[in-house]
């Protein structure tokens, strides 16, 4: 993991932002116009969750981190205007989430993101 030059997107601080225990620090990631679309059993391809904007964005990172879960970075390659990453959370119980995330960067901030989830049953 590295800094990309080209997009000024700093995987490190993508990695301690994430594997964090607040949201804050993801969210200072993203541009005030993102938008984010989620991908999941719940919300499927053709009627994704859609976020507009860092205030929506917010609410969604407060809620996953006022969870009782760890967050673990796995995988991350950007290249020039995007990025991809994979990420791993447990649940205290040991229930896990797995989320792979597709991102477009502007001035080294996240503009568009597609995120695809699944977890354990």
């Amino acid at each position: 993991m590295g800094t990309s030059t080209g997009s000024a997107f700093d995987t490190e601080t993508l990695r301690r932002a994430i594997e964090g225990n607040t949201g804050n620090n993801l969210l200072s990631l993203y541009a005030d116009d993102a938008e984010i679309r989620i991908v999941d059993h719940a919300n499927q391809p053709s009627h994704p969750t859609v976020l507009h904007g860092r205030g929506r964005i917010a609410e969604l990172l407060d809620d996953i981190y006022s969870r009782d879960m760890t967050h673990k970075l796995e995988e991350c390659v950007v290249q020039g205007d995007r990025a991809a990453f994979s990420e791993s959370c447990e649940y205290a119980d040991g229930t896990r989430v797995l989320a792979e995330s597709m991102v477009t960067l502007r001035d080294g901030k996240i503009t568009d993101q597609l995120i695809v989830q699944a977890w354990d049953e």
